[in-house]
């Protein structure tokens, strides 16, 4: 009987592991929060960092390499997105000025959890950095694996402007005009098993088709046709998929780099919006990981953003761009979330 009673717990024990082990592998991906500071009235980094912690946000995306964030995020274990701007692709096609962005920002900060190198953000034809973006992509790769860093991942953040025919979700495609930017980009990011980072935007599409774009599927909380989760995030993202696919990257994930909705200051911009869009988004991402196209796979997302940002540019009479913080310059959280 003692015999028994010690195998039962050993086979008891054993089943508790592998269950333990399999959520690891089937978990979903923890929320991050893009952490912007184009703002004159934001909290210091240390206590931006601290915040970060005390709500569990595990993620975080910076948009410029910064010895202060980097020096304070130290020994957190928080992922990491850190950018390359637009203005600084031409320079980083060459070889050697890669290999020395990488030894002055990543190689120092061992103890820092860099996840991916986000080379540019938003790239189009025709604007800055297009025609440098896919060369300095291929040396920011190449000199994190030549650093002894080839577990950062080197991407570029893009973004619905890119795409066409996104209805249905299916014969999303890359616009003509964006074919020769992005073609070359998901078939090198395929050749080596890299996520595409993009940033998806419900608010966006609503706020440009309010008429077909209805508001409460937006919001996440409207049965619709636009796909099989009925809603407008999956959709966007479905689109992007679709198109990675004909552009030869049908092993390419999608880490959704950015997504938010503004609480003030334009179309539909209401703390009541914002507060349902970011609850459900959260809410969603961990209930239902991956999309018809990527099943089984968590949905990494980020939110943006940390902060209300004073100096962000007006559009016309609409200051929306000002209020995507889900939090106040005095550290208040806007929506009472929980992130993970």
């Amino acid at each position: 009987m003692a015999l028994l009673h010690s195998l039962s717990c050993i086979f008891s024990m054993a089943a508790i592991l592998l269950l333990i082990g399999f959520l690891h592998i089937a978990g979903v991906e923890s929320i991050g929060v893009c952490y912007g500071r184009n703002g004159d009235n934001l909290p210091s980094v240390s206590d931006t960092i601290n915040l970060y912690k005390q709500n569990g946000i595990e993620g975080l995306r910076i948009y410029d390499a910064s010895t202060d964030v980097f020096d304070t995020l130290r020994g957190s274990n928080i992922g990491v997105i850190v950018d390359v701007p637009n203005d600084k692709l031409q320079d980083l096609a060459n070889p050697d000025k890669a290999n020395d962005w990488v030894q002055r920002n990543i190689v120092p900060y061992s103890d820092v959890n860099f996840k991916y190198v986000a080379v540019g953000n938003e790239v189009y034809p025709g604007k800055t950095g297009a025609d440098s973006a896919l060369a300095a992509l291929k040396n920011v790769h190449a000199a994190l694996s030549a650093a002894g860093k080839g577990g950062i991942k080197a991407s570029t953040a893009t973004y619905s402007a890119v795409l066409d025919h996104t209805y249905p979700p299916e014969n999303g495609v890359f616009k003509d005009e964006a074919k020769n930017l992005m073609e070359p980009i998901v078939r090198f990011l395929a050749q080596n098993n890299l996520p595409l980072l993009a940033n998806i935007y419900p608010y966006f599409a609503r706020k440009g088709d309010p008429t077909n774009v209805l508001l409460p599927v937006a919001l996440f909380s409207q049965v619709n046709s636009y796909s099989e989760k009925n809603n407008l995030f999956d959709a966007m993202l479905e689109s992007f998929y679709a198109a990675v696919e004909k552009a030869g990257g049908s092993n390419v994930q999608i880490v959704v780099s950015e997504t938010g909705w503004p609480s003030e200051g334009g179309f539909d911009a209401t703390v009541d919006n914002a507060a349902t869009y970011y609850r459900n988004l959260i809410q969603h991402v961990k209930a239902n990981p991956g999309t018809r196209k990527r099943p089984g796979t968590p949905i990494e997302t980020y939110l943006f953003a940390m902060f209300d940002e004073n100096q962000k540019p007006i559009n016309g009479n609409e200051t929306s761009e000002m209020h995507f913080g889900l939090f106040s310059p005095e550290k208040n959280q806007k929506y009472q979330l929980s992130f993970n």
